[in-house]
């Protein structure tokens, strides 16, 4: 019988990886630290904020998590993405390493002060 999927965050958290819970629980905290007010929400699989468009995700693998702000917002932080592995869309983070939670909390900030700004744009 198939497990139940998960319909909160922390469920998605508690189904994941055992090595990374305690990434995902970190980055978790941030998140929600920043934009309180956003809607929390699994969609297509992953953990997503919204207020009232998309701001963040993130979804769990094996060794890896990937975080995903806002469209073009990383571009905005390439310089210091430069050691870690990224695509115009997602910042990969490894288990194995510490999470980067200055760079992140400064991401997901910037990240929200774009969002907002584009209150009367198509965004996602």
């Amino acid at each position: 019988m198939p497990k139940k999927r998960p319909t909160t965050i922390p469920e998605y958290i508690s189904a994941a990886t055992p090595a990374g819970q305690p990434h995902l629980r970190e980055l978790y905290a941030i998140l929600k630290s920043v934009a309180p007010k956003a809607q929390e929400a699994i969609k297509w699989g992953n953990p997503f904020f919204v207020e009232p468009r998309f701001l963040f995700a993130f979804s769990a693998f094996k060794a890896h998590l990937n975080f995903s702000p806002a469209t073009g917002v990383l571009v905005t932080f390439a310089k210091e993405l430069e050691p870690y592995r990224t695509t115009t869309h997602m910042l990969q983070l490894p288990y194995d390493e510490p999470l980067p939670t200055v760079l992140i909390r400064k991401i997901a900030k910037h990240c929200v002060k774009v969002v907002r700004g584009r209150e009367g744009e198509s965004f996602w």
